[in-house]
């Protein structure tokens, strides 16, 4: 639960730090209302997240041998939709 609010608090840090970025930059007549902020962050935040890890030098992982790689982990106790599915819409045989 902790780890929810940091992620929470991170996300408004870096929302209002690239508000007051854009804010500086911005004609002095432009206004940005909050909920359009908000809205406008929420949309680009993969595209934010991705040049930031750029700029940082970070390099993204292999998405197919990352992907390959987690369905492999997929517990072995843990049941798949369809089959829960399935096994739930069988008719039951009655003694």
């Amino acid at each position: 639960m902790r780890i929810l609010l940091y992620a929470a608090l991170l996300s408004l840090l870096v929302s209002r730090e690239l508000l007051d970025l854009v804010t500086e930059q911005a004609d002095d007549e432009i206004v940005f209302p909050p909920e359009r902020w908000a809205a406008t962050f929420r949309s680009h935040a993969q595209l934010i997240l991705h040049e930031l890890g750029e700029y940082l030098g970070y390099s993204t992982p292999p998405l197919l041998e990352r992907l390959i790689e987690d369905t492999q982990k997929i517990h072995q106790q843990r049941p798949i939709l369809q089959e829960t599915f399935a096994t739930a819409i069988q008719p039951r045989c009655e003694s």
